[in-house]
């Protein structure tokens, strides 16, 4: 890797003091960057020119199409990945699951026009009694026009189905830490191929998600990130009409209020409490959506 000049990219994993890049002929370079470069993000496509055999600089980045973010502690957007077209909310039984954070996923990704599917991963630690009752709370997802997921990685359950959504498209899996989203990664691909590009990369054969990183499927027949588990997922940075719109079951009701700057609170004459009084909007959903808002007001 002589030549100096500038050549395609795209970033694998952005760690403290490098970057890993995927170059064309699928080589893995520990890149360093130049500081107009900005920050980087899992799923970036980058510019950068080789300094010797396995390391570069990343001079540009691409436009992005497509972003996944969330507020950091300091309440500061900070960029998850890049260049995805669906985000996969992965959940389980163990640890608990949690409507309130598949809805503030499901905000985040309707704000930023990716396509979000909800996998209940782990079934097979699941009683019949306890997947009948899980089934019901998630069909209130599926009956707004969600696509649910069921799997097990330890089964090999439901991979085909997942399988068939991931094809051909540049993914996220999402969710809290426990829920088996790096089993289900570790079940998608060859048992060896995950386990090959991280000793080639980093050196290392155990992983623990500690930052997002970029996987391909067979046949570059799409990509997976894998994304830290979190307990909560920040919303600080949206408006109320944002956190509306990302509620795909209030868009048409959205702009009929008698008000036109209805809160929808107690309001007379809010088209969405008219829908919720007539069961055509989930109390639940609803009650989720209040809860959001008044987190707003708490966290600015």
């Amino acid at each position: 890797m002589n030549d100096i000049k500038a050549q395609q990219g795209i970033v694998i994993a952005a760690y403290r003091r490098y970057t890993l890049v995927k170059d064309n002929t699928d080589q893995f370079i520990q890149c360093q960057q130049r500081k107009s470069v900005g920050q980087l993000v899992c799923g970036d496509n980058v510019i950068w020119q080789a300094e010797s055999e396995n390391s570069g600089v990343i001079t540009a980045i691409e436009e992005r199409r497509s972003i996944l973010q969330r507020p950091d502690i300091n309440n500061k957007l900070r960029i998850i990945a890049s260049n995805i077209d669906q985000v996969f909310i992965v959940v389980a039984n163990k640890p608990a699951l949690n409507e309130g954070l598949i809805d503030r996923y499901l905000v985040a990704a309707e704000n930023s026009h990716l396509t979000p599917i909800i996998v209940l991963n782990k079934t097979d630690l699941c009683s019949q009694q306890e997947i009948t009752e899980l089934k019901k709370r998630l069909k209130l997802y599926q009956d707004i026009g969600y696509t649910v997921i069921y799997t097990s990685a330890k089964q090999e359950h439901g991979l085909d189905s997942l399988k068939n959504h991931l094809k051909n498209n540049n993914n996220i899996f999402v969710g809290q830490s426990g829920v088996g989203k790096s089993s289900l990664i570790n079940s998608l691909l060859k048992s060896d191929a995950r386990v090959g590009e991280i000793s080639q990369a980093t050196g290392k054969g155990k992983h623990t998600t500690t930052t997002a990183y970029l996987y391909f499927l067979d046949n570059d027949k799409g990509q997976i990130i894998d994304s830290p588990g979190v307990r909560e997922f920040g919303l600080v940075k949206l408006s109320e009409p944002e956190i509306a719109n990302g509620f795909i079951e209030f868009k048409p009701y959205l702009g009929y209020c008698k008000f036109r700057n209805c809160a929808h609170k107690n309001e007379p004459g809010c088209v969405l409490l008219n829908a919720v009084d007539e069961n055509k909007i989930s109390k639940k959903r609803w009650d989720s959506y209040q809860r959001i808002i008044a987190s707003l007001t708490e966290t600015r």
